[in-house]
Formats: structure tokens, C-alpha cells, sequence
């Protein structure tokens, strides 16, 4: 057996390889989810020590349950969404409360209980995870039958308030998740530009159908970006140890909103490009000018950790954009290479912008056609 293999019990050869990707993969998991856990582990046990010791409810299971449920494993864990979680439980377990004063306990009152409870939920919010929250915690009040009434619905409060407390005090590691969502859109961005461009180079319709699809894919990245960006700014409002990045995180909204539109006005490219490499003609001038955009680019991101980088940024696309002038640039081009530079001009400017320059201000740079 090579020093690459090691094979399992039943004889199958499996590559080492495959293990250590493996192994890497699930160690990442759980690094990415450390933050999560400590949130989860301090706030569970927070609430049920308090309700135990300090109120002096016997068993404050709810308390733990409902902070558990409401936090997640989840990295999107923002303060409003944890707060939506956190009244659905609140609510099912209100329901639950009502019936068993009501009707006491019994398989009948679960249902009647359960049936109420999604009904409710389903009528407050469109979200079914709502609904689901409400139902398990309303099912768990009506199967633990102890103590005086609303005891559980006190101890739920306990949870949701903890959980809530916990997300300001203790809160996880956004900043790093979402500059690695930044970096991965630009890496994707760059990947599609320097596809496009390899196929104008070449007149290559294959290649340049591949940076079509590798375009029309950004919006992948570009969502994944706004959910950690808008965590962040969100949980930043109202942790007091995240205060200073709050105009950062505000900065790197510009970027990422000039961004969304620099990807839609990159498919325009893209399937221009497609088209032309129909004819299996090299289109060196459009490559050129697509290339630059992709190195301005790249400075953009170096913008995102150092904000010293951005008049380079700003000034690399300054001179570009002044010389997007499609009858300038090619007088002899056929209407295809025109239209195809003429879509580079709003790129340009969505990346000036997201370079710190004021859209108006962006566009007056270009020259008139």
C-alpha cells in the first residue's frame, strides 16, 4: 500500500488525503462554532442558576431550553432574530399555561395545547421556525407539570432575557466572519473578471461562457456578505464592546452595496463578452481595460482592512474611467467591442464608489459618448 493510502477495516482503500480534508473540515466546524458555544454554555447556565437559586424554582428546565433554542449554533445569531425566537417559545409556552389551568394535564390537552400553539404562531409570524420554537417549548411546559402556574412561562422569561444579554456581552467573532465573506467575494469577483478576460484575449467561447456562469454565481457571495455585514452592524448597536466598530462596520456597508451593483453590471460584461467570442476573434483592447477594473479591484479590497489603501484605489479608477470612451478607444470596432467597453462604464463607477467616491461625483468622470 502506497504512503498516501491507509485502508479501513472492511478492506477499502481510503486516501489519507480524504481523511486529512476530513479531519480539517470538521476541526474548522467546530473553531467556527466556539464563539456560539460559549454564548450558548454562559447564558443556559446563567438562567437556570438564577431561576434555581435566586427565584427558587425547583426545576427551571424551560430556562435553560428557551436560552439554548433562542441563541443557536447558528453564526447569524442577530439581536432581533434572537428576540422573534425567544417570543414564539414565550408564547407557546403561555398557551401551554392557559390550558393546563384551563383543562389541567393529559394527552387530549397536549394536543388541543399543540394545535392552538401553531395556529397562534403561524398568525404572528411567516417564519415556520417560529411556529416550530413555539410548539416544542409549549410541549415541554405542558409535560413538566410542576410548581405554581406561570412558573414556567417565568422561567422562560428568564432564558430569553439571558440569551438577549448574552449576545451583547459575550458576542461572537463577526468582524473576522464577515471580512472572510468580503475576502470570498472578491476572490470569486477577481476569478470571474480574469476568466472573461483570458477569453477576449484568445477569442475563446467556451472560457468565456465559463466566466458568464462564474458571474451569474456572485450573488451567492454577495448574500452571504450582507448577512454577516448586517449581524454585525446589528449586534455592534447594542454590545458595548463593539462600539468602535460600528463606523467601520458602516464604512464596509458602503463597499459591499457598490459591490452588489458592480456584480450586476459584471454579468452585462460577462454575457457581452460571451457573445462576441462567438466569432473566436482575440478582442485585446476590451481585455486590457477588464484587466485594469480587476486590479482596481483587488485594491478595493486591500481598502476594506486598511482604509489608507483607498485614494490608490480611487486613483488607479480615476484614470481608467476618464479613458472609457468606447469611439476613442476603438474607432474602428464593430457595435459588439462599442456596447462591450460602453458596459465597462458603470463597473468603473460602482467600484470608484465603493472606493469612497460620491456616486455623482463617480460618474461625472466619465467621458461623454
Amino acid at each position: 500500500m502506497s504512503t498516501d493510502e491507509s485502508s479501513t477495516t472492511v478492506g477499502v482503500v481510503v486516501p489519507r488525503s480524504r481523511w486529512r480534508s476530513t479531519l480539517s473540515r470538521r476541526l474548522h466546524r467546530v473553531r467556527e462554532s466556539v464563539p456560539a458555544i460559549a454564548q450558548i454554555v454562559v447564558a443556559a447556565t446563567a438562567a437556570f442558576a438564577f431561576a434555581h437559586f435566586v427565584l427558587g424554582h425547583p426545576v427551571p428546565l424551560l430556562a435553560a431550553t428557551v436560552t439554548v433554542s433562542s441563541l443557536g449554533l447558528v453564526r447569524d445569531a442577530r439581536p432581533w432574530r434572537v428576540a422573534e425566537t425567544v417570543l414564539g417559545m414565550l408564547v407557546g409556552i403561555l398557551i401551554a399555561e392557559v390550558v393546563l389551568l384551563v383543562a389541567g394535564a393529559g394527552w387530549w390537552q397536549i394536543a388541543v395545547a399543540m394545535a392552538v400553539t401553531l395556529v397562534v404562531a403561524r398568525f404572528l409570524s411567516p417564519q415556520p421556525g417560529f411556529a416550530l420554537a413555539a410548539v416544542v417549548q409549549s410541549l415541554i411546559a405542558l409535560v413538566l407539570v410542576s410548581g405554581a402556574p406561570f412558573l414556567r412561562l417565568v422561567d422562560g422569561a428568564v432564558g430569553g432575557v439571558a440569551a438577549l444579554a448574552v449576545t451583547a456581552l459575550i458576542p461572537r467573532t463577526l468582524r473576522r466572519t464577515e471580512l472572510r465573506d468580503a475576502d470570498e467575494l472578491f476572490d470569486a469577483v477577481d476569478a470571474a473578471m480574469a476568466t472573461i478576460v483570458r477569453a477576449l484575449r484568445k477569442g475563446d467561447r467556451a472560457r468565456a461562457e465559463r466566466g458568464l456562469e462564474r458571474a451569474r454565481s456572485l450573488q451567492t457571495y454577495v448574500d452571504a456578505w450582507s448577512g454577516s455585514l448586517e449581524s454585525g452592524r446589528e449586534v455592534a448597536r447594542i454590545s458595548p464592546f463593539l462600539r468602535r466598530q460600528r463606523t467601520e462596520l458602516q464604512r464596509h456597508e458602503r463597499v459591499r452595496e457598490a459591490l452588489d451593483l458592480a456584480t450586476r453590471n459584471l454579468r452585462v460584461v460577462a454575457r457581452r463578452a460571451a457573445y462576441l467570442c462567438a466569432d473566436g476573434q482575440p478582442r485585446p483592447v476590451p481585455a486590457d481595460l477588464l484587466a485594469e477594473l480587476a486590479r482596481a479591484a483587488a485594491l478595493v479590497r486591500d481598502g476594506l482592512d486598511d482604509i489608507s489603501m483607498e485614494p490608490a484605489a480611487r486613483e488607479a479608477l480615476t484614470g481608467l474611467t476618464r479613458r472609457l470612451d468606447p469611439a476613442r478607444l476603438m474607432p474602428d470596432g464593430g457595435i459588439g467591442e462599442l456596447n462591450l467597453v460602453a458596459a465597462m462604464r458603470p463597473l468603473a463607477v460602482d467600484l470608484l464608489v465603493a472606493a469612497g467616491m460620491p456616486s455623482a461625483e463617480a460618474r461625472a468622470l466619465l467621458p461623454r459618448i
